[in-house]
């Protein structure tokens, strides 16, 4: 644990016994694991083993290519249809070495990973986060919001940058299904006109630069639907962040 600097050794020597004491009667939990991490775990290895992404990727989704094709390179599914953003970057994948460290946090409410999360997430969003206005994250109905009890993106956007955090700009005005389960076509549908900018931030929104936070991106759907919301409501550029996305295999739109 650290709790700062503090000039009087005394008290500081006072403090670090304490922290000892504490990690000692409560070992700090793995995030990836759950399991308490103790002196000659194998902790550096695991978090080895997940996938940070970076460039190359899509200049608009960040679809991570094998291979650097230019940075104005746009995958097949942006080339076929530009989505509504214009850039979304992940900071990991999400696969079988992160899913217990993303549902942990979504689901389970374990938020003692946020300062880590959101400096991978400052890394992904290097390009664009510097000119960023407001930090917006993708807002929960409130019945979802009464049962969840927390926004998960509103704790990562807060976690990022809290001076620029503004989750009173985009309301989510339709209690969606869960996109789980649901066809690419099926998840746009489905967020299909569920946001949309509160009246009275109209103006402050007006010609700004945003960049949306949320956990998972998974094909893209929602992200899409709020950046609609924002371009109609004058944003000026639309970037966005997550956590982590999915990585597999893309269907093409026809």
């Amino acid at each position: 644990m650290n709790y700062g600097r503090v000039s009087n050794p005394v008290a500081g020597a006072a403090l670090q016994a304490r922290d000892l004491l504490l990690d000692t009667v409560f070992p700090p939990q793995s995030l990836l694991t759950g399991r308490p991490v103790t002196a000659g775990d194998m902790e550096g290895e695991l978090w080895a083993q997940v996938s940070f992404l970076d460039n190359p990727c899509c200049a608009a989704c960040g679809f991570p290519f094998e291979f650097d094709v230019g940075k104005t390179a746009l995958c097949g599914r942006c080339a076929a249809r530009r989505p509504a953003y214009d850039r979304v970057r992940a900071a990991m994948r999400y696969d079988d070495d992160s899913r217990k460290l993303v549902l942990d946090f979504k689901h389970g409410g374990r938020t003692a990973g946020l300062k880590v999360f959101a400096g991978h997430m400052r890394r992904a969003g290097r390009e664009f986060l510097p000119a960023a206005d407001y930090l917006i994250p993708v807002p929960l109905h409130p019945a979802r919001l009464r049962a969840r009890r927390y926004n998960q993106s509103a704790l990562l956007c807060a976690a990022i940058d809290k001076r620029r955090f503004d989750p009173d700009i985009l309301l989510r005005r339709k209690n969606t299904a869960s996109q789980g389960g649901q066809t690419v076509s099926g998840r746009r549908r489905n967020v299909s006109g569920a946001f949309a900018v509160r009246p009275g931030a109209k103006d402050r929104l007006r010609g700004k630069n945003v960049v949306l936070i949320d956990d998972v991106f998974t094909t893209g759907a929602t992200l899409e639907a709020c950046a609609r919301a924002l371009r109609k409501g004058g944003a000026k550029s639309i970037d966005g962040i997550t956590l982590a996305r999915v990585v597999k295999p893309q269907d093409v739109p026809t």
